[in-house]
């Protein structure tokens, strides 16, 4: 569901992909290619939220903010994996955020980062680029290799053909349902 909220109304582009189940709320913008999964709640009623182009959003995160203090910004090519929730905080262009993570305010993740599943990243955390990052709290643990820039960069294009697929699909449906109305007699 897409719904406004104090006079602000999300802006989700064109060749973005959001599911039905997920919930887009208020002062929200939505890059080009961006998916937003099954049940997902993105929040900004608070304060804004800025999701950047072929980032994906998967099945169950919540994205929220601090009003007023730490709004919500995930630049380009990131990968957000099923059950993270995200709060008011900044992620650099081409990061990977593990399966159940959780990163608190005002804490920003460097450009080519891997956040491992389950890891806590605390409030004001700073982690530098191409940095991975374990445990909780999350501390960096070693620097990021080619071989895992490639696991970002391979993690992102298959969500992002996912993404296209998922499109085909729905406006597959929309076609039939409407050549179905149109069959119709009147009244029907």
């Amino acid at each position: 569901m897409i719904r406004s909220f104090d006079g602000l109304h999300p802006q989700i582009a064109a060749t973005a992909f959001a599911d039905e189940t997920a919930q887009i709320i208020g002062n929200v913008v939505i890059g080009e290619h961006a998916s937003i999964w099954m049940y997902s709640v993105i929040r900004g009623d608070l304060f804004p939220i800025r999701i950047g182009d072929y980032t994906n959003i998967q099945d169950n995160c919540v994205l929220h903010v601090e009003e007023d203090l730490y709004s919500l910004t995930l630049e380009d090519h990131i990968t957000v994996g099923h059950g993270v929730l995200l709060h008011g905080c900044y992620i650099e262009r081409r990061c990977l955020i593990g399966m159940g993570s959780i990163l608190l305010n005002d804490c920003r993740i460097g450009e080519g980062s891997i956040i491992a599943a389950g890891t806590i990243v605390m409030e004001h955390a700073v982690i530098p680029p191409r940095s991975m990052v374990m445990g909780i709290p999350g501390t960096v643990r070693r620097a990021m290799t080619d071989t895992d820039l490639e696991r970002i960069d391979n993690g992102a294009e298959a969500y992002y053909q996912l993404k296209e697929r998922y499109l085909t699909e729905r406006r597959i449906a929309r076609q039939a349902a409407l050549r179905q109305a149109v069959g119709r007699p009147s009244g029907q």
